[in-house]
Protein backbone atom coordinates (compact mmCIF):
# COMPACT_ATOMS: atom_id res chain seq x y z
CA UNK A 1 0.00 0.00 0.00
CA UNK A 2 1.59 3.31 -1.14
CA UNK A 3 -0.83 6.72 -0.95
CA UNK A 4 -0.49 10.25 -0.92
CA UNK A 5 -3.00 12.60 0.97
CA UNK A 6 -3.29 16.07 1.99
CA UNK A 7 -2.99 16.73 6.02
CA UNK A 8 -6.36 18.25 6.35
CA UNK A 9 -8.26 15.42 4.41
CA UNK A 10 -5.97 12.83 6.24
CA UNK A 11 -6.98 14.66 9.83
CA UNK A 12 -10.34 14.89 9.30
CA UNK A 13 -10.74 11.09 8.63
CA UNK A 14 -8.24 10.03 11.63
CA UNK A 15 -10.32 12.39 13.74
CA UNK A 16 -13.44 10.86 13.01
CA UNK A 17 -11.38 7.07 13.39
CA UNK A 18 -9.81 7.89 16.46
CA UNK A 19 -13.19 9.35 18.32
CA UNK A 20 -14.61 5.71 18.11
CA UNK A 21 -11.44 3.82 19.30
CA UNK A 22 -11.73 3.25 23.06
CA UNK A 23 -8.48 4.16 25.02
CA UNK A 24 -8.50 1.11 27.29
CA UNK A 25 -8.55 -2.22 25.17
CA UNK A 26 -8.01 -5.72 26.05
CA UNK A 27 -7.92 -6.48 21.64
CA UNK A 28 -5.19 -4.49 20.54
CA UNK A 29 -6.82 -4.06 16.91
CA UNK A 30 -9.93 -2.33 18.12
CA UNK A 31 -6.88 0.41 19.06
CA UNK A 32 -6.13 0.51 15.58
CA UNK A 33 -7.66 2.12 12.31
CA UNK A 34 -7.86 0.16 9.27
CA UNK A 35 -6.92 1.69 5.83
CA UNK A 36 -7.63 0.58 2.78
CA UNK A 37 -6.48 1.86 -0.26
CA UNK A 38 -8.02 1.68 -4.21
CA UNK A 39 -8.26 3.50 -7.09
CA UNK A 40 -10.82 5.17 -5.94
CA UNK A 41 -9.39 6.24 -2.87
CA UNK A 42 -8.70 5.79 0.86
CA UNK A 43 -10.99 4.13 3.40
CA UNK A 44 -10.63 4.87 7.47
CA UNK A 45 -12.06 2.48 9.36
CA UNK A 46 -12.37 2.01 13.02
CA UNK A 47 -14.44 0.08 15.67
CA UNK A 48 -15.13 -0.64 19.01
CA UNK A 49 -17.57 -3.77 18.47
CA UNK A 50 -20.77 -1.37 18.93
CA UNK A 51 -20.06 1.31 16.85
CA UNK A 52 -18.31 1.03 13.12
CA UNK A 53 -17.26 4.62 11.47
CA UNK A 54 -15.83 4.17 7.71
CA UNK A 55 -14.24 7.52 6.38
CA UNK A 56 -13.73 7.31 2.45
CA UNK A 57 -10.93 10.30 1.18
CA UNK A 58 -9.64 11.48 -1.66
CA UNK A 59 -6.11 10.38 -2.36
CA UNK A 60 -3.48 9.50 -4.82
CA UNK A 61 -3.37 5.94 -4.72
CA UNK A 62 0.49 4.39 -6.41
CA UNK A 63 -0.49 1.02 -4.65
CA UNK A 64 -3.59 0.04 -3.51
CA UNK A 65 -3.89 -2.65 -0.11
CA UNK A 66 -4.47 -2.34 3.37
CA UNK A 67 -2.76 -1.85 6.71
CA UNK A 68 -3.89 -0.84 10.57
CA UNK A 69 -2.25 1.34 12.75
CA UNK A 70 -2.65 2.85 15.60
CA UNK A 71 -5.56 5.31 15.60
CA UNK A 72 -4.12 7.99 18.58
CA UNK A 73 -0.67 7.64 17.23
CA UNK A 74 -1.48 8.94 13.96
CA UNK A 75 -3.74 11.32 14.71
CA UNK A 76 -1.48 13.08 16.66
CA UNK A 77 1.26 13.07 14.50
CA UNK A 78 -1.22 14.23 11.97
CA UNK A 79 -2.34 17.15 13.97
CA UNK A 80 1.20 18.06 14.51
CA UNK A 81 2.22 18.40 10.71
CA UNK A 82 2.32 21.71 9.29
CA UNK A 83 -0.77 23.10 7.65
CA UNK A 84 -0.87 21.98 3.50
CA UNK A 85 1.36 19.30 4.03
CA UNK A 86 1.23 16.67 1.75
CA UNK A 87 1.64 13.24 3.55
CA UNK A 88 2.76 9.75 2.32
CA UNK A 89 1.84 6.48 3.55
CA UNK A 90 3.53 3.27 2.59
CA UNK A 91 3.55 -0.13 3.64
CA UNK A 92 6.11 -1.74 4.60
CA UNK A 93 4.85 -5.56 4.80
CA UNK A 94 8.54 -7.25 5.69
CA UNK A 95 9.33 -4.88 8.49
CA UNK A 96 5.44 -4.79 9.56
CA UNK A 97 5.55 -0.80 9.29
CA UNK A 98 4.18 1.66 8.14
CA UNK A 99 5.80 4.22 7.10
CA UNK A 100 4.49 7.96 7.19
CA UNK A 101 6.37 11.16 5.81
CA UNK A 102 5.67 14.92 5.18
CA UNK A 103 8.49 16.87 3.93
CA UNK A 104 11.45 16.84 6.35
CA UNK A 105 9.75 14.42 9.20
CA UNK A 106 9.39 10.87 9.17
CA UNK A 107 7.66 7.99 11.38
CA UNK A 108 7.68 4.37 11.56
CA UNK A 109 4.44 3.06 12.78
CA UNK A 110 3.94 -0.93 14.12
CA UNK A 111 1.08 -2.28 12.23
CA UNK A 112 -1.12 -5.44 12.86
CA UNK A 113 -2.25 -7.47 9.83
CA UNK A 114 -5.68 -6.82 8.36
CA UNK A 115 -7.33 -9.66 8.30
CA UNK A 116 -7.16 -9.24 12.17
CA UNK A 117 -9.79 -6.45 11.97
CA UNK A 118 -13.20 -7.09 12.88
CA UNK A 119 -16.17 -6.63 10.29
CA UNK A 120 -19.39 -5.54 12.14
CA UNK A 121 -21.96 -7.79 11.15
CA UNK A 122 -24.73 -6.50 7.93
CA UNK A 123 -28.23 -5.93 9.14
CA UNK A 124 -31.48 -5.88 7.05
CA UNK A 125 -32.94 -2.48 7.83
CA UNK A 126 -36.75 -2.41 8.30
CA UNK A 127 -36.62 1.31 7.53
CA UNK A 128 -34.25 3.09 4.93
CA UNK A 129 -35.07 7.39 5.21
CA UNK A 130 -33.56 10.07 4.14
CA UNK A 131 -33.32 12.70 6.33
CA UNK A 132 -31.94 16.54 6.72
CA UNK A 133 -29.21 17.19 8.76
CA UNK A 134 -30.58 20.13 10.69
CA UNK A 135 -33.59 18.01 11.44
CA UNK A 136 -31.64 15.35 13.19
CA UNK A 137 -29.10 17.90 14.79
CA UNK A 138 -32.20 19.17 16.70
CA UNK A 139 -33.64 16.31 17.42
CA UNK A 140 -30.50 14.67 19.18
CA UNK A 141 -29.32 18.30 20.39
CA UNK A 142 -32.51 18.58 22.14
CA UNK A 143 -32.22 15.36 24.24
CA UNK A 144 -29.01 14.38 24.99
CA UNK A 145 -28.57 16.44 28.09
CA UNK A 146 -31.08 14.64 29.67
CA UNK A 147 -29.76 11.21 29.05
CA UNK A 148 -28.85 8.74 32.51
CA UNK A 149 -25.08 8.32 33.11
CA UNK A 150 -26.57 5.67 35.65
CA UNK A 151 -25.31 2.14 33.65
CA UNK A 152 -27.80 0.07 36.28
CA UNK A 153 -30.45 1.78 34.21
CA UNK A 154 -28.55 0.71 30.84
CA UNK A 155 -32.05 1.65 28.78
CA UNK A 156 -32.17 5.20 30.00
CA UNK A 157 -28.14 5.52 28.70
CA UNK A 158 -29.12 6.76 24.90
CA UNK A 159 -31.86 8.59 23.17
CA UNK A 160 -35.27 7.14 22.15
CA UNK A 161 -35.97 6.78 18.70
CA UNK A 162 -39.21 6.05 17.49
CA UNK A 163 -42.77 6.74 15.15
CA UNK A 164 -44.90 8.30 17.50
CA UNK A 165 -48.85 9.84 17.05
CA UNK A 166 -48.57 13.43 17.69
CA UNK A 167 -51.66 15.88 17.28
CA UNK A 168 -50.77 16.72 13.76
CA UNK A 169 -49.90 13.33 12.60
CA UNK A 170 -47.43 10.58 13.25
CA UNK A 171 -44.10 11.96 13.52
CA UNK A 172 -40.78 11.14 13.92
CA UNK A 173 -40.21 11.63 17.57
CA UNK A 174 -36.49 11.71 20.20
CA UNK A 175 -37.07 11.33 23.98
CA UNK A 176 -34.24 11.30 26.37
CA UNK A 177 -34.85 11.22 30.69
CA UNK A 178 -32.71 10.30 33.46
CA UNK A 179 -35.46 10.38 35.95
CA UNK A 180 -35.36 13.57 37.15
CA UNK A 181 -35.71 15.75 33.45
CA UNK A 182 -37.26 14.45 30.17
CA UNK A 183 -36.94 15.85 26.96
CA UNK A 184 -39.01 14.92 24.55
CA UNK A 185 -38.78 16.45 20.63
CA UNK A 186 -40.98 15.96 17.71
CA UNK A 187 -39.92 15.88 13.91
CA UNK A 188 -41.88 15.55 10.57
CA UNK A 189 -41.95 11.81 9.71
CA UNK A 190 -39.88 11.52 6.66
CA UNK A 191 -40.84 9.62 3.86
CA UNK A 192 -39.90 5.80 4.65
CA UNK A 193 -39.61 6.22 8.48
CA UNK A 194 -43.15 4.72 8.52
CA UNK A 195 -41.87 1.36 9.36
CA UNK A 196 -39.03 2.06 11.96
CA UNK A 197 -38.60 -0.01 14.98
CA UNK A 198 -38.21 1.95 17.99
CA UNK A 199 -34.92 1.91 18.73
CA UNK A 200 -32.51 3.57 21.87
CA UNK A 201 -29.32 4.68 20.17
CA UNK A 202 -26.53 4.99 22.95
CA UNK A 203 -24.65 8.14 23.93
CA UNK A 204 -21.66 7.54 22.21
CA UNK A 205 -23.33 6.89 19.17
CA UNK A 206 -25.97 10.25 19.81
CA UNK A 207 -22.13 12.54 20.13
CA UNK A 208 -20.23 10.92 17.07
CA UNK A 209 -23.40 11.09 15.06
CA UNK A 210 -23.75 14.66 15.69
CA UNK A 211 -20.47 15.50 14.40
CA UNK A 212 -21.91 14.59 11.03
CA UNK A 213 -24.13 17.34 11.35
CA UNK A 214 -22.60 20.49 11.06
CA UNK A 215 -23.58 21.38 7.16
CA UNK A 216 -27.17 22.17 7.10
CA UNK A 217 -28.55 21.55 3.18
CA UNK A 218 -26.69 17.84 3.53
CA UNK A 219 -28.99 14.52 3.41
CA UNK A 220 -28.21 12.00 6.09
CA UNK A 221 -28.98 8.41 4.70
CA UNK A 222 -30.49 6.63 7.98
CA UNK A 223 -31.58 2.81 7.82
CA UNK A 224 -32.76 1.42 10.83
CA UNK A 225 -33.33 -2.78 12.18
CA UNK A 226 -34.13 -3.96 15.13
CA UNK A 227 -30.35 -4.19 16.58
CA UNK A 228 -28.62 -1.44 14.83
CA UNK A 229 -29.27 2.09 12.97
CA UNK A 230 -27.23 3.25 10.36
CA UNK A 231 -25.99 7.14 9.37
CA UNK A 232 -24.94 7.69 5.94
CA UNK A 233 -22.88 10.87 4.16
CA UNK A 234 -21.65 10.87 0.95
CA UNK A 235 -17.95 10.75 2.46
CA UNK A 236 -19.01 8.86 6.32
CA UNK A 237 -21.03 5.44 6.86
CA UNK A 238 -21.38 5.34 10.88
CA UNK A 239 -23.10 2.13 12.17
CA UNK A 240 -23.98 0.95 15.67
CA UNK A 241 -26.11 -1.31 17.59
CA UNK A 242 -28.72 0.40 19.56
CA UNK A 243 -29.31 -0.24 23.39
CA UNK A 244 -30.45 -3.73 23.95
CA UNK A 245 -33.70 -3.04 26.44
CA UNK A 246 -37.06 -1.19 26.55
CA UNK A 247 -37.54 2.28 27.07
CA UNK A 248 -40.09 3.38 30.20
CA UNK A 249 -43.40 4.48 29.31
CA UNK A 250 -42.26 7.85 29.18
CA UNK A 251 -46.14 9.40 28.59
CA UNK A 252 -46.95 8.38 32.06
CA UNK A 253 -44.51 11.11 33.46
CA UNK A 254 -45.76 13.91 31.09
CA UNK A 255 -47.94 16.10 33.58
CA UNK A 256 -50.83 17.04 31.58
CA UNK A 257 -53.14 19.02 34.13
CA UNK A 258 -50.54 22.27 34.74
CA UNK A 259 -52.38 25.32 34.23
CA UNK A 260 -49.99 27.69 36.08
CA UNK A 261 -48.34 29.57 33.62
CA UNK A 262 -45.09 31.55 33.78
CA UNK A 263 -43.50 33.20 30.73
CA UNK A 264 -39.60 34.51 31.17
CA UNK A 265 -37.22 35.68 28.65
CA UNK A 266 -35.08 32.09 28.40
CA UNK A 267 -31.86 33.93 28.38
CA UNK A 268 -32.50 36.34 31.13
CA UNK A 269 -33.58 33.10 32.96
CA UNK A 270 -30.57 31.04 32.58
CA UNK A 271 -28.16 33.88 33.47
CA UNK A 272 -30.00 34.67 36.46
CA UNK A 273 -30.19 30.76 37.53
CA UNK A 274 -26.28 30.89 36.77
CA UNK A 275 -25.68 34.09 39.24
CA UNK A 276 -27.63 32.99 42.32
CA UNK A 277 -26.64 29.18 42.17
CA UNK A 278 -22.89 30.60 43.06
CA UNK A 279 -23.28 30.60 46.48
CA UNK A 280 -25.41 27.29 46.88
CA UNK A 281 -23.59 23.89 47.46
CA UNK A 282 -22.49 21.32 45.33
CA UNK A 283 -24.09 18.56 46.32
CA UNK A 284 -27.11 19.61 46.27
CA UNK A 285 -27.34 23.51 43.72
CA UNK A 286 -30.96 23.93 45.05
CA UNK A 287 -32.83 27.00 43.72
CA UNK A 288 -36.08 28.51 44.77
CA UNK A 289 -38.79 30.13 42.62
CA UNK A 290 -41.43 32.37 44.16
CA UNK A 291 -43.87 33.83 41.41
CA UNK A 292 -46.18 36.18 42.33
CA UNK A 293 -48.09 38.58 39.90
CA UNK A 294 -45.78 38.92 37.19
CA UNK A 295 -42.65 38.79 39.25
CA UNK A 296 -40.48 35.86 39.62
CA UNK A 297 -37.77 35.61 42.73
CA UNK A 298 -34.92 33.22 42.64
CA UNK A 299 -33.50 32.98 46.12
CA UNK A 300 -30.24 30.71 47.28
CA UNK A 301 -29.97 29.95 51.03
CA UNK A 302 -26.21 27.91 51.78
CA UNK A 303 -26.13 28.43 55.59
CA UNK A 304 -22.45 27.63 54.96
CA UNK A 305 -21.84 30.13 52.18
CA UNK A 306 -24.23 32.50 52.13
CA UNK A 307 -27.42 33.49 50.06
CA UNK A 308 -28.19 35.05 46.90
CA UNK A 309 -31.85 36.92 45.66
CA UNK A 310 -32.89 37.95 42.35
CA UNK A 311 -36.03 39.61 40.68
CA UNK A 312 -37.16 38.99 37.05
CA UNK A 313 -40.11 40.62 35.31
CA UNK A 314 -42.22 37.86 34.12
CA UNK A 315 -45.46 37.38 32.76
CA UNK A 316 -47.17 35.11 35.33
CA UNK A 317 -51.00 36.18 36.73
CA UNK A 318 -51.82 33.25 39.05
CA UNK A 319 -52.01 32.01 42.70
CA UNK A 320 -48.61 32.99 44.34
CA UNK A 321 -46.24 29.68 44.16
CA UNK A 322 -43.15 28.55 45.79
CA UNK A 323 -40.97 25.45 43.99
CA UNK A 324 -37.64 24.25 44.07
CA UNK A 325 -35.35 22.94 42.24
CA UNK A 326 -31.68 21.98 40.93
CA UNK A 327 -29.77 25.18 39.34
CA UNK A 328 -27.86 22.44 36.86
CA UNK A 329 -31.32 20.94 35.52
CA UNK A 330 -32.59 24.62 35.09
CA UNK A 331 -29.97 25.72 32.94
CA UNK A 332 -29.99 22.85 30.88
CA UNK A 333 -33.61 23.42 29.89
CA UNK A 334 -33.38 26.85 29.90
CA UNK A 335 -30.67 26.52 27.18
CA UNK A 336 -32.74 24.27 24.60
CA UNK A 337 -34.64 27.43 23.99
CA UNK A 338 -34.00 29.02 20.29
CA UNK A 339 -37.16 31.13 21.10
CA UNK A 340 -37.00 34.36 22.83
CA UNK A 341 -39.29 33.03 25.52
CA UNK A 342 -39.91 29.98 27.48
CA UNK A 343 -43.15 28.69 29.58
CA UNK A 344 -43.42 27.06 32.32
CA UNK A 345 -46.14 25.22 33.38
CA UNK A 346 -46.92 24.10 37.19
CA UNK A 347 -49.23 22.43 39.09
CA UNK A 348 -47.90 22.68 42.25
CA UNK A 349 -44.59 22.35 44.38
CA UNK A 350 -44.51 18.75 44.85
CA UNK A 351 -45.45 18.20 40.79
CA UNK A 352 -43.42 17.36 37.74
CA UNK A 353 -43.09 20.84 36.11
CA UNK A 354 -43.57 21.39 32.07
CA UNK A 355 -41.52 23.75 29.75
CA UNK A 356 -41.89 24.45 26.45
CA UNK A 357 -40.55 27.20 23.66
CA UNK A 358 -42.82 30.01 23.71
CA UNK A 359 -46.15 27.95 22.17
CA UNK A 360 -44.57 25.71 20.45
CA UNK A 361 -45.31 22.31 21.04
CA UNK A 362 -42.63 20.17 18.57
CA UNK A 363 -40.02 20.62 22.31
CA UNK A 364 -40.90 19.91 25.92
CA UNK A 365 -39.08 19.37 28.92
CA UNK A 366 -39.94 17.80 32.08
CA UNK A 367 -38.52 18.97 35.54
CA UNK A 368 -38.91 17.22 39.13
CA UNK A 369 -38.73 19.70 41.74
CA UNK A 370 -36.61 19.44 44.76
CA UNK A 371 -37.49 20.59 48.71
CA UNK A 372 -35.75 23.69 49.29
Amino acid sequence: MKFSIERAALLDAVSQAQAVVERRNTIPILANVLMEATPEGVSFKATDLDIEVIDKAEAQVERPGGSTVSAVLLHEIVRKLPDGALVQLVEDQAQGRLEVTAGRSHFSLATLAREDFPVMASSDYAANFSCPAKVLRRLFDKTRFAISTEETRYYLNGVYMHVAEAEGGRTLRAVATDGHRLARVDAPLPEGAEDMPGVIVPRKTVDQVRKLLSDDDMQIAVSVSETKIRFVTPQITLTSKVIDGTFPDYARVIPTGNTRELKVDAKDFAKAVDRVATVSSERSRAVKLTLDEDRLTLSVNAPDAGAAEEELAVAYGDEKLEIGFNAKYLQEIAAQVDLEMATFLFNNAGDPTLMREGDDHSAIYVVMPMRV
